[in-house]
């Protein structure tokens, strides 16, 4: 490993306690959404907990920077502000809420079993079943479209119409689902230990494979051209530069460690990734020439626990991190 230096030092400890499920920041707030249906605000030096779900885990977290909206296993979808006020959106009855999308203009969308359900900015919401229930949801970057992943492919969904659903179909189970900046491509994680894409102009299939486990963190890089995936002992990274996408081109691996990446997330300006792994340790690494740089170590013979959440600030010069032990942190760029 290609190791140059540490910055373990300008890490500062969050006490989260429990499974952090997200990270997020809101404005310069870290906020991390826990397990136990809590939601941290971790202003350093000021820190503050609320509610979400008194009565249920939070199962999955999604923010846009102006709020952070959880889902719980008590059917809940909920909106916390920074300064803490907690808002309804819906209430599945009991039913787990599996997956959450937001945009930055306001809309916000979750899936409970096969039911899929749309807001939109003025609060009307749309419904739409899917064939089998939908493990994955997010915004297509253009326009009112929603893209979910179930059994057998994704549904690309037009929430303000009428209109069926567009089906970009393949045999199997589909996880995660994720779209390129650009619109182009839609990828999904696979309960096969790969991932599986299409280009939406023509539905071209694109296979991605080779995975020991399943890759279900991913991230793009801001400026479109790469996907770091999760699933091994590196971050698998796919070229997307050219029209085809990664067909007929080998990725990158970075950060080879031995252990599995469990997150991922790239630098909202630079081709820097932070990865973290189911021992617990977080690093960065730059695409450009393979350098990499300790963020944190865990020591040898501890039970950490696997890093579940990052997240950069808009700037990219702080990265909040979480882990499945409870440990959570901020780290600011010198």
């Amino acid at each position: 490993m290609s190791q140059t230096s540490s910055l373990t030092q300008n890490v500062a400890p969050i006490a989260a306690g429990t499974h952090v499920v997200a990270a997020a920041f809101l404005g310069r707030t870290p906020v991390f959404a826990l397990a136990d249906g809590q939601v941290l605000l971790a202003e350093i030096g000021d820190e503050k907990r609320v509610v979400a779900h008194a009565e249920g885990a939070i199962l999955v977290a999604a923010s846009d920077g102006q709020r952070l909206v959880t889902g719980g296993d008590d059917g809940r979808v909920v909106s916390v502000s920074v300064s803490g006020d907690i808002q309804d959106i819906a209430d599945e009855k009991g039913r787990w809420i599996d997956a959450l999308a937001l945009r930055d203009s306001g809309e916000c969308a979750w899936s409970a079993g096969k039911i899929v359900r749309a807001r939109d900015a003025k609060g009307t919401i749309a419904e739409w079943q899917a064939p089998s229930s939908v493990r994955g949801l997010t915004f297509m970057p253009k326009g009112y479209r929603l893209a979910a992943s179930h059994y057998n492919g994704v549904s690309l969904w037009f929430p303000a119409t009428k209109a069926a659903p567009e089906a970009l179909t393949w045999k199997g189970s589909h996880l995660d689902v994720t779209t390129s900046p650009d619109g182009r491509f839609v990828v999904t994680s696979m309960q096969e230990n790969a991932l599986h894409g299409w280009r939406v102009a023509d539905r071209q299939d694109m296979r991605m494979t080779g995975y020991p486990s399943k890759p279900r963190s991913f991230s793009w890089s801001h400026d479109g051209n790469w996907l770091a995936t999760s699933g091994a002992e590196a971050s698998i990274i796919w070229p997307f530069q050219a029209k085809s996408g990664p067909m007929g081109q080998q990725p990158r691996e970075c950060g080879v460690r031995p252990a599995k990446v469990s997150k991922i997330a790239f630098h909202p300006k630079a081709l820097v990734l932070a990865i973290g792994y189911e021992d617990g340790w977080l690093m960065l690494c730059r695409l450009t020439d393979a350098s990499e740089i300790l963020v944190r170590a865990p020591e040898v013979g501890t039970d950490a626990g696997e890093i579940t959440a990052l997240c950069w600030d808009k700037d990219g010069k702080r990265l909040a991190f979480g882990a499945a032990d409870g440990f959570a942190g901020l780290l600011t760029l010198p």
